[in-house]
Parts: C-alpha cells; structure tokens; sequence
C-alpha cells in the first residue's frame, strides 16, 4: 500500500491554488492536502503537522515568501520546499536554491498533474538524500570529536608514561651510581689484600677474598649494564669517536676473554678477512658490544667452539660475526630475544644468569652508531650473531676531536690475519663451514 503524503500548499491566489490542489489531486497519488493563503498562516501550519512537503508559489517570495523559507530554517524545520511559477532568470534560481528551497518550476512550465507529480517525487527525493548525508555527517563529526578525544587521551597518556620512563631511567642512573660506589671500595681493598703489600694471607684467607674479588666485579658488571642501559633508554648516552684498528681491537678483546673459554674447553679463533681494518667508531662501545656476544656465546656453549669472523660487505661497511656451538635459541624466542630483561629461559629456576640486558644493549648501541644485528639460531646446534657497523660513524661537524675526517683515507689496503692469541692456533677455516655445522645460511 503506497503512503500518504502530507502536501501544504501557501498560495494567496485562490485560482492558483486550487489548480495546484487540481492537479496533485488528480495524480491518483494518496495525500492530505492543506491550504494556507500566508507565510504566517504557514509557519503555524508546520509547527502543528509534520509535511512531506510544501509547495510556494513564487509571487509570495516578494512578500513574505522568503520570510517562510528563512523561518523554516531558522527553526530547524526540516522539510522539501517548492518554489512555484519562477521566472526565467538564473539569478533568481541561484539566489533561491542558496536560500534554501529544494526544487522549482519554471513559470513557462504547465503545472500539469504530471508535472506536479515528478516535481514533487524528486523535492522529496532530494530531501531525503540530503537528509541521509546530513545524518552521515553528524555521525562523522561525533566520530571525529570521539577520536580527537581519544587522541587528547592517548597524548596525556603518552607524556605520563615518558614522564614516567624519565624518572625510571634517572632511578635506575641514580641507584647505579650509588651501588658503584661501595663495589668499587670492595674491589679494590679485595684487590690490596690479594697483592699482600701488609702482610700475607692464608690460603683459605686468600680464597674467601678471591670470592669477594670475583663476585664484586661481576655485581659491577651488572650495575654497569643497568647504567649503560638507563642511559640508553634516555637518550643520553655519548659516543666518544675516534679512529682505531678494528682487527687490533677484536684480537685484544678475544684474548682477554680467552681464558673464560679456557676453562670450559672452548676452542676460541679468529678469521680475519678485512682489506681495511680502521674504522672511526667509540673503541670502548664496540669492544663492549663485541665482550657481550662472546660472554653469551662462552655462557650458553658447552662444547665445541667459537668462531669470530671480521669481514667487510663494501667499502664503507664492516662486519664482525660471532658463531659458536652452543645450546641455541628456540624459534619462539627468537623474535623477543633483544628486548629488555628478555631471557628464553625465565624462570627463578633457570640454569644460566643474567639480567637480560646484554643483547638489549647492544641492540641499542648498535642503533646509535647506525648499524644492525642479525640473528640465526637452530636450537641446540648453536647461533650466529652477525654485527653491521659503519666504517665511519656520521657525524656533523665532520671534524671531530681535532681530527680532519675528510683528510682521513679509509680505503687503504691492509689484508692482515689476527691470530685470537699468541698461543692460540690461526684460524684458516673455510666460510662453508658454518653450514657444515649446521647452520643456516645468513640472511640480512
């Protein structure tokens, strides 16, 4: 069953008016048809029916016409308006539709039935469409007032957690700082009773105070990671560049560590295949990152073997690759193993310690010289971290320290082999090895 339609007609000619009322009555259309001859006559007519729609005739418009198109808006009054009988003449089409009508006739059109019909399906149509998109904007504007809410939340939520991260970092500094302290004090008395300079210790005395010596200088380590990573974290860690032999200081750290791998039967070598081994870099931040990977790999390495490979992929990058044989890392883990406090074994009963912090920190480290780690690991076969650093860390200016970089040549050809120490025997293995141990080929 078709709707009925709720028709007002504001006309103050009575003959046009009733050819209107005529003619929408003959459309076979079912409607309600009101009459008013005024604009005032109207607004009293709308505030007391809803209309589907009002038809003005156009002779009213230099009365009070526009009054009634203005009033209808003013009240928010929502309904198709239909100026009658327009004259020929654009102007007077534009200014109306700006004032807000929904349709018109033009007054060398016949207002037949057929006319009116059309008419006033497409005011209505358009009414509604317009009212469709008005509805979709209101949903839009709340939803852009609901995420700009969202947003201001987030930002303020935002600020409180860097305010927070701020005063994290700063506890962890200050705690750092306070702790090393007193370890350094214990250190070094630990230090002066070993060397005997008052008088001799026994051997049981000597031991207890090797075991002061050995635990306070692996509680400094850790207080010092925290430190490392604290300052990190707030972006106030300083690279102190200059320019030094990378194989010179690969070799020095691998021995240092030698004895750690000594004492695990470890074999420790060396594979030195760089054509160039200056770089401009901070020599303590990369000995630190290089110390952390090999103490991992001697920590989590039961058996077999370490290997530290110093290649270059150009020019202007080089590469230091750590491989051992070691217990591996679960694929599970793989992805979180350079976060923060991160272990893959976490539990309070674990079998190696740690803070977590080594591989987060050169992680951070690396991310701050502009170089990158990757990883590959097959549990229980063993790992293989590989390190990217730039040959020249950028900086700006380009003289650093009184040092010229632009005089600085680093293409000199160097192709020297390091052995990892005096007594240790010079790495020849082939590169496919690593795939004969069971690795997978690496990937950038």
């Amino acid at each position: 069953m078709e709707e009925t339609l709720k028709i007002l007609v504001v006309d103050d000619d009575e003959s046009d008016c009733l050819g209107v009322s005529l003619g929408l009555t003959q459309s076979h259309i079912y409607l309600e048809l009101d009459k008013v001859r005024d604009a005032e006559h109207a607004v009293y007519a709308i505030q007391k029916t809803d209309y589907d729609c009002i038809f003005l005739n156009y002779r009213l418009v230099d009365k009070d016409g526009l009054t009634l198109i203005h009033k209808l808006h003013s009240s928010e009054i929502k309904v198709p308006l239909v100026v009658l009988n327009v004259p020929q003449n654009e102007e007077i089409a534009v200014e109306l539709m700006r004032a807000g009508i929904t349709d018109y006739t033009m007054q060398s059109m016949s207002l037949s039935p057929e006319i009116l019909v059309q008419t006033l399906r497409r005011a209505i149509r358009i009414h509604r469409a317009q009212m469709q998109v008005e509805l979709v904007n209101k949903q839009l504007t709340r939803q852009r007032q609901e995420m700009e809410r969202q947003q201001q939340y987030i930002h303020a939520q935002n600020l409180k957690i860097l305010a927070a991260t701020g005063l994290k970092s700063q506890f962890l500094a200050t705690i750092s700082h306070e702790l090393r302290t007193p370890m350094n004090a214990i250190i070094g008395f630990s230090q002066i009773l070993l060397r005997g300079k008052f008088s001799q210790l026994t051997h049981q005395q000597a031991d207890m105070v090797e075991r002061i010596l050995a635990n306070g200088q692996h509680l400094l380590t850790l207080v010092n990671e925290i430190l490392d990573f604290a300052k990190l974290e707030a972006g106030k860690l300083e690279l102190n560049l200059e320019i030094f032999d990378l194989s010179n200081l690969v070799n020095s750290t691998v021995a240092e560590i030698y004895p750690e791998a000594a004492a695990k039967k470890l074999s420790l070598l060396v594979q030195n295949d760089l054509k160039n081994t200056l770089v401009f870099n901070d020599p303590v931040r990369v000995r630190q990152i290089l110390t952390n990977l090999l103490s991992n790999a001697i920590k989590f390495t039961e058996s077999g073997g370490i290997w530290v490979e110093m290649t270059e992929t150009s020019p202007n990058s080089v590469v230091i690759i750590v491989r051992d044989t070691g217990i591996g890392i679960p694929p599970q883990d793989q992805e979180r193993i350079f976060e923060a406090f991160c272990q893959a074994d976490q539990s309070m009963t674990r079998k190696y310690p740690g803070t977590g912090l080594g591989l987060a920190i050169i992680h951070a480290l690396l991310r701050v010289m502009g170089g990158k780690i990757f990883l590959e690991s097959q549990f229980g076969v063993g790992s293989v971290f590989q390190v990217e650093l730039p040959r020249q860390v950028n900086l700006t200016p380009s003289s650093v320290g009184g040092l010229d970089l632009s005089q600085i040549d680093f293409n000199v050809n160097s192709n020297r082999v390091f052995s990892a120490t005096p007594n240790l025997p010079q790495s020849n293995y082939p590169s496919t090895q690593a795939s004969q141990m069971g690795y997978l080929k690496l990937k950038p």
